[in-house]
């Protein structure tokens, strides 16, 4: 079996710190190849893989101002339809921009959508569902007039979060800083129970990050890190009592949260988008309507057993059990099942 994986080109693949998309790009193509299937990984020049890489780009363009977005992705996305009689499938992580090209190929095409941005770009899905097989990253994150292949969860390497299985007495909020992640709202937390913050990650809205999050920063009781990559991330998603993710979005899914419960670290969750199929609510965390009652949760997080949180990310969310799924639906597509 021969595939072509299409990577975004915003970051490297793997990336450096942010870049979700690429991450579990750079996961699955990796699994892929440990299993013995020839994988071609389509990403930036910069790019690293144990299977062969083929890039046009020569960086990402959220690392690089003198990349043009639109410009260099026409470029990488030709790139790979010019070769696509090379491979038995091409498997799109890039969004639906791919989908312009899947009709001038004769090459069965797989689209993992990371999640709808808006319903305005249904016009580059519906009409392609019946050449390209959409897989959901959750069944919340299914849209009602699409068909779907499959939903896969994503997995991560267990072995790469170490267990602690002691954790800390702080909190942590670990995401993008945006309104739809719930920065100010970890903040707000915080202040009502008397507990310190760690924030990580890297500041996607600054005119929410500077009137938000900036203010209430005095690096005592709540204390902003920016992005946070290697070492430093793992002790950070092991090293807390909570994780506070309380989104203000219907979210696909939630990398931190499996990462921060495979330390061992429990996470109260606004319930919403895909966090009732992470969260075992009173097992591996809480799933709240509110900032009120995540405050009242907080004062129950200590019941939590770590070691129910690390179980339950081997249980389900581990990169062997999402490329399994993956495998067995590209042999049905092959099949012609």
């Amino acid at each position: 079996m021969k595939i072509a994986m299409l990577a975004p080109i915003a970051w490297r693949t793997p990336p450096r710190h942010y870049g979700p998309w690429e991450l579990v790009t750079s996961l699955l193509t990796e699994a892929l190849v440990a299993r013995g299937i020839d994988v071609t990984l389509f990403a930036t020049q910069d790019s690293v893989t144990a299977g062969t890489l083929a890039g046009v780009v020569p960086r990402g363009y959220e690392e690089d101002g003198a990349i043009d977005a639109k410009v260099w992705e026409y470029a990488h996305l030709a790139h790979v339809f010019e070769r696509a009689h090379e491979f038995d499938l091409i498997h799109n992580q890039a969004d639906f921009p791919a989908h312009a090209f899947s009709r001038l190929v004769t090459t069965p095409m797989v689209t993992t959508i990371h999640g709808f941005s808006s319903e305005r770009i249904l016009p580059m899905y519906k009409p392609y569902q019946g050449r390209v097989h959409y897989v959901a990253i959750s069944d919340a994150d299914r849209h009602p007039s699409l068909d779907y292949a499959a939903t896969i969860h994503h997995g991560i390497r267990l072995d790469e979060f170490r267990f602690d299985p002691a954790g800390g007495e702080d909190l942590l909020f670990f995401g993008r800083m945006h309104p739809d992640k719930g920065a100010a709202e970890a903040i707000q937390v915080a202040k009502a129970t008397g507990r310190n913050l760690d924030l990580y990650g890297i500041v996607q809205d600054q005119g929410y990050f500077d009137r938000d999050v900036a203010p209430h920063v005095d690096g005592k009781q709540i204390r902003y890190h920016g992005p946070v990559g290697g070492e430093a991330r793992i002790r950070a998603l092991g090293g807390a009592s909570a994780l506070l993710h309380l989104i203000n979005f219907d979210e696909p899914f939630g990398l931190s949260v499996i990462e921060a419960m495979a330390c061992g670290t429990p996470v109260i969750a606004i319930d919403r988008g895909s966090m009732p199929e992470l969260i075992d609510h009173g097992r591996t965390g809480f799933l709240v309507p509110s900032v009120g009652e995540a405050i009242a949760a907080l004062a129950q997080v200590e019941t939590i057993d770590r070691r129910a949180c690390r179980q339950a990310v081997e249980e389900r969310f581990t990169v062997e059990a999402m490329a399994d799924k993956y495998i067995r639906l590209y042999e049905r597509i092959l099949r012609g099942a």
